[in-house]
């Protein structure tokens, strides 16, 4: 077995490897990000196509062990990019997916067209995508919605970058394996509860995903700053939250259990407490692994309050930033997480009020989440959004 050190998805990952084993199996099967597809196993299909240090490569014939040091981002790791957001809705705009198993690949190597291509030139596309091989759409749908992104961009004087951002010439990764131990990134995901869950210390890093709540409080900010110092008593109005001992500020351990659907997860960690009583402001951060579905995170939430009505309520502004790696991040996609968070943060106002207001502990969070709950809301949301336009498109017909 061989250690692996590389950075994916922005997260520093550390594991063990057979040295034979290619780059798209140890992000399948060692970090369970799946949306890397296999196909031929040849480096032919293109299903495979990750970017290795900013350039699309073929996963499957490239061995892990090569990757020493690199950055690698798969489709997952393509949530949040403008480019990929731009490129999903043209895909789906132009039909360009039947199956969808070559588009995790398509949609790499688009990108990277996208950003290399100074204009929507057909043959340059087709070209470029000639190494994706689709067996569904016979392509129309997908190189015009490749042209749409590139003279949408143009026309918003987005312009090409040369090579791609590319700065020298070889395979991509090439020379990474001869990276000294001394520059490996610092082991943070996939590790057991019992190395990583509780580490010594609580490091600060930088949110994939970043979401904005707010609430109000029917109690002045000064009394609700105070009650943000009582760790316990804010620890129980959160849902699914349990301490496994006194906490401190500078080290809060517990444990936090969610439900998925058929997916449950207890994440076990620690965090760190931060508070400005000149601001009335704060932070958490915080790191957990679950060990049951091989996922890790790592999260922030970052406080204000602010004065409403002469000071008698206040106004809650969270910030609230994470990272998941795992099984669990093929199902935590950004809109669900924010309609989860929304849903968190609802219940957490309405604890936090009863708490305040000296209502009885059995009144308290619960334990667990539902993942059907949450769908339901998030069904009737949209339901309420489609009806909302049919009929304000039939009243403006009108």
């Amino acid at each position: 077995m061989t250690t692996i050190a590389l950075q994916v998805n922005r997260r520093a990952v550390e594991l063990s490897a057979e040295p034979r084993t290619s780059l798209a199996d140890f992000v399948r099967d060692k970090l369970d990000l799946t949306g890397t597809h296999l196909g031929c196993e040849h480096g032919v299909c293109g299903a495979c196509t990750v970017l290795l240090d900013g350039v699309p490569a073929r996963s499957c014939i490239t061995y892990a062990a090569a990757c020493e040091g690199a950055d690698v981002t798969t489709i997952e790791g393509l949530d949040e990019d403008e480019i990929s957001t731009e490129l999903r809705a043209a895909f789906t705009r132009e039909h360009a997916l039947q199956c969808g198993y070559c588009t995790p690949g398509m949609l790499v190597s688009a990108r990277d067209l996208v950003l290399r291509l100074p204009d929507a030139d057909e043959r340059r596309i087709r070209v470029g995508l000639s190494g994706n091989l689709c067996r569904c759409t016979g392509y129309v749908g997908i190189v015009r919605a490749v042209q749409s992104v590139i003279e949408a961009r143009r026309a918003r004087n987005v312009a090409p970058l040369a090579d791609g951002g590319r700065t020298s010439l070889g395979p991509v990764g090439s020379g990474r394996a001869t990276a000294s131990r001394s520059e490996r990134p610092v082991q943070q995901a996939l590790a057991p509860a019992s190395e990583s869950a509780t580490p010594g210390s609580i490091p600060d890093f930088t949110p994939a995903t970043v979401l904005d709540q707010r609430f109000t409080l029917a109690h002045p900010p000064a009394k609700v700053f105070a009650m943000f110092d009582d760790i316990a008593g804010i620890a129980a109005c959160l849902p699914g939250v349990s301490l496994k001992s006194p906490p401190r500020p500078e080290r809060v351990e517990g444990l936090i259990r969610v439900r998925l659907g058929p997916i449950a997860a207890a994440f076990e960690g620690a965090a760190r407490v931060e508070r400005d009583p000149a601001t009335l402001s704060g932070r958490i951060v915080g790191i957990g692994t679950d060990q049951r579905s091989h996922s890790a995170t790592q999260g922030e939430i970052r406080y204000r309050l602010l004065p409403l009505e002469n000071g008698a309520a206040t106004a809650v502004e969270l910030s609230i930033g994470y990272t998941l790696t795992g099984m669990l991040a093929q199902v935590g996609r950004p809109g669900l997480v924010r309609d989860l968070a929304k849903r968190l943060v609802a219940e957490f106002a309405a604890n936090l009020d009863r708490h305040m207001s000296g209502a009885s502990s059995g009144q308290a969070a619960p334990a667990e989440l539902s993942f059907w709950s949450i769908v339901s809301d998030v069904l009737r949301a949209l339901l309420a959004r489609i009806f909302g336009r049919a009929f304000t498109g039939r009243g403006g017909a009108q």
